[in-house]
């Protein structure tokens, strides 16, 4: 059975970093494309960063900060945040994807399955 669960959210200061992960099993994240969104309070989601085969693509907002990334053998997938602003704060999802590919524009419909979210929480 596909799943994916979020850890590594938390409180942190601004200017802080924080580094999610999306443990997978039921499928291997080699071969598929994996993406992680996020949504604020009274927000709609927002697709923060995709990483398949073919690379890696980051939302203009996170680009420089965050930094996506995976480790086959552990079936994980990562998402490193630094530079932490108070507008990052979220519930950060990851979801998968039945394709390997990532596109421009990271769209929800794109994905089939999502973990249960973490939450970010930025503030002094």
């Amino acid at each position: 059975q596909l799943q994916l669960v979020e850890s590594g959210g938390g409180l942190v200061q601004p200017g802080g970093s924080l580094r999610l992960s999306c443990a997978a099993s039921g499928f291997a994240v080699k071969d598929h494309a994996i993406g992680w969104f996020r949504q604020a309070p009274g927000r709609g989601l927002e697709g923060v960063s995709c990483i398949s085969s073919s690379g890696r693509k980051y939302a203009d907002s996170v680009k420089g900060r965050f930094t996506i990334s995976r480790d086959n053998a552990d079936n994980a997938v990562y998402l490193q945040m630094n530079s932490l602003k108070p507008e990052d704060a979220a519930f950060y999802y990851c979801a998968w994807s039945p394709a390997d590919v990532c596109f421009d524009l990271m769209e929800m419909g794109d994905f089939n399955s999502w973990g249960q979210g973490t939450q970010v929480t930025v503030s002094s």
